[in-house]
């Protein structure tokens, strides 16, 4: 029996590709509608995505066999979901972040803001925090995490080395005081009562003994409570790392893969809705919203890891010897990246060039660029054209000054006769996560067969019975129920397949779509109890030698934070950033295009 359940558990991936659609296919049978094909594809394409039995990328290029076989979508129409506008601001924004990494433009900034920022475990946690949330912004939170990570376990094992030899030395000196405390000891005034003389000789004797025997035991307890201190410290250092990766991940719409799925779900479901997700607004709103969320974790870790003195913690007195080699460290690695190459210089350039066209593009409160040059009459120039567009440059700009002389040889020992591009397509195919691209493509279809088969007009009628509850409950509970289902299923397929519903209740209940888009998009990023969760997760848990209990201690808060923060987002700024109190006229079109 033991043998064929750890066959059946070693094969599973097999049963339940092959199982799974001979068990739902009594659905389709018994409901010869297109609803119902629609939501067989759609609980086969959740069941796979969940188990992971198949990887992800290639389930999500199901749709393109299930819906024209089952009579829901022409295979054209279908293929063409694969890459829309949303695509195309991902493979942009990607590309600029493989720029930053190729260039170790990351590393630099990294450790110019730690140094800023001092090395006290407390401020060092907060330095930390803000560089990977920062980082993970741009680049993905993955890379992030793993880039921080090792400067962090180096700078940790610093700091303890140092704090041992200055133990080590004050405990020296305190041996050497009291050997003269001893000395003195050794010699008592004489007594007047000759029967008090053995009394006194067995004290000094439990006296001389105490004193061989705790100095080595007092040795040996401090030594552990530096290793006790620096194992939690370490702990709190690595979640916070992989935290706020995840957190900075939500404020830009390329931070993360659920911000641009929810932009494509927006233009795919409600084509006329003139662009109310762009890169400046969505920033407007979950800028704040991740500030808020960064500002309420370090708070939190900072009293589970280290205690929360705010005197200790904020104080600006005298670095100390250890502060001042720990800091040696960071500049010692500061160094080894010399001086500032003019190829680091051109990506930074073309970095704030691209943030600064995508504000400028659509600001919200004046006309942007784009619309007095190219969309008077529609939306032509969009996030995707900018960001398509600055990633070209990388492949157009030479990394070094051109020059009448040589460029020196390259590892193969020819000359090199002109300076190679700040990117190849090489290093690009190697790093851009395609899979990704394939992702959002079965997300977009999925939505596009949803509304044409009519599945998602059925499944806003029947949910809505909720207009009878207040909306900030439909929207805390819904935020709850994607962030607990995040836990054990990918951001990307969680958002993939909840935005499609959540439009369509939002539609039948008359309520704003973004009202419980929004928060449900970020919470879906707010997976922080789980190693399993996140690639994040995954690496600060292997990282810093943590327990699962360490991770749902911690993350528990924090997505009731993150919840909490995102909610009152959407009732404050957001609700009037979006317009939420009235149902926008752009909602009432839901038919999709063939």
């Amino acid at each position: 029996m033991g043998s064929l359940l750890k066959w059946l558990w070693y094969h599973r991936n097999y049963i339940i590709i092959v199982l799974t659609p001979i068990i739902l296919l009594p659905l389709p049978l018994k409901y010869p509608f297109p609803e119902a094909r629609c939501g067989y594809a759609i609980i086969l394409m959740a069941l796979y995505w969940c188990t992971e039995c198949m990887p992800l990328a290639a389930t999500a290029l199901l749709p393109v066999v299930l819906f024209p076989m089952m009579g829901i979508m022409k295979a054209e129409a279908v293929s063409i979901e694969y890459l829309k506008d949303s695509n195309m601001l991902f493979i942009g924004g990607l590309v600029v972040a493989i720029a930053v990494e190729y260039w170790n433009l990351h590393k630099r900034i990294a450790l110019r803001v730690l140094l800023l920022v001092g090395v006290r475990p407390s401020l060092l946690m907060m330095g930390f925090m803000i560089v990977s949330s920062f980082l993970s912004m741009w680049i993905s939170n993955t890379a992030t995490t793993a880039m921080m990570l090792p400067i962090a376990s180096a700078v940790l094992q610093q700091l303890k080395a140092t704090e041992a030899q200055a133990d080590a030395r004050e405990f020296q000196a305190a041996a050497e005081d009291n050997h003269a405390f001893e000395l003195e000891i050794q010699k008592p005034e004489p007594e007047t009562k000759e029967e008090k003389q053995p009394e006194i000789k067995t004290q000094l004797e439990d006296q001389v003994y105490e004193h061989e025997f705790n100095p080595e035991s007092l040795q040996e307890s401090r030594r552990k409570a530096i290793e006790e201190k620096y194992i939690l410290l370490t702990k709190g250092m690595c979640l916070s790392v992989c935290y706020s990766a995840s957190i900075g991940g939500t404020a830009t719409l390329t931070g993360t893969t659920p911000n641009l799925i929810l932009k494509g779900q927006i233009e795919q479901l409600f084509p006329t809705n003139g662009g109310v997700i762009n890169f400046a607004s969505w920033f407007g709103f979950a800028f704040p919203n991740m500030m808020i969320m960064l500002v309420l974790s370090y708070i939190w870790l900072h009293v589970i890891f280290l205690g929360f003195n705010m005197k200790q913690t904020f104080c600006c007195g005298t670095k100390s010897e250890r502060d001042k080699e720990a800091y040696m460290v960071m500049r010692e690695e500061y160094k080894k990246l010399g001086r500032m190459k003019f190829a680091e210089v051109a990506v930074l350039c073309i970095f704030v060039m691209l943030v600064l066209l995508w504000f400028t593009r659509e600001p919200g409160f004046i006309d942007g660029w784009a619309t007095v040059l190219f969309n008077k009459e529609g939306t032509y120039v969009t996030d995707g054209s900018v960001a398509i567009l600055v990633a070209l440059l990388f492949f157009v700009i030479p990394s070094r000054l051109p020059t009448c002389g040589s460029y020196g040889y390259n590892d193969a020992g020819k000359m090199v006769k002109a300076p190679k591009t700040l990117l190849n397509w090489q290093v690009v195919q190697e790093r851009m996560p395609w899979n990704i691209v394939l992702l959002l493509g079965g997300g977009f279809a999925l939505a596009a067969g949803s509304e044409k088969s009519g599945l998602s007009k059925w499944l806003g009628d029947s949910l809505a019975p909720l207009e009878q509850i207040p909306p900030f409950a439909i929207s805390m509970l819904l935020s709850l129920l994607v962030a607990t289902f995040t836990e054990c299923s990918s951001n990307t397929a969680t958002t993939t397949l909840f935005l499609p519903i959540l439009a369509s209740m939002a539609v039948a209940i008359k309520l704003h779509p973004l009202y419980v888009m929004l928060p449900c998009t970020i919470a879906a990023s707010l997976a922080f109890m789980l190693p399993v969760a996140t690639p994040p997760n995954a690496i600060a848990f292997a990282f810093g030698k943590l327990k699962v209990f360490d991770m749902v201690r911690a993350g528990f808060m924090l997505n009731i934070i993150g919840i909490l923060s995102v909610n009152l987002g959407v009732n404050t700024w957001g609700y009037v950033m979006f317009d939420m109190d009235t149902f926008p006229q752009w909602a009432n079109i839901t038919e999709v295009k063939p």
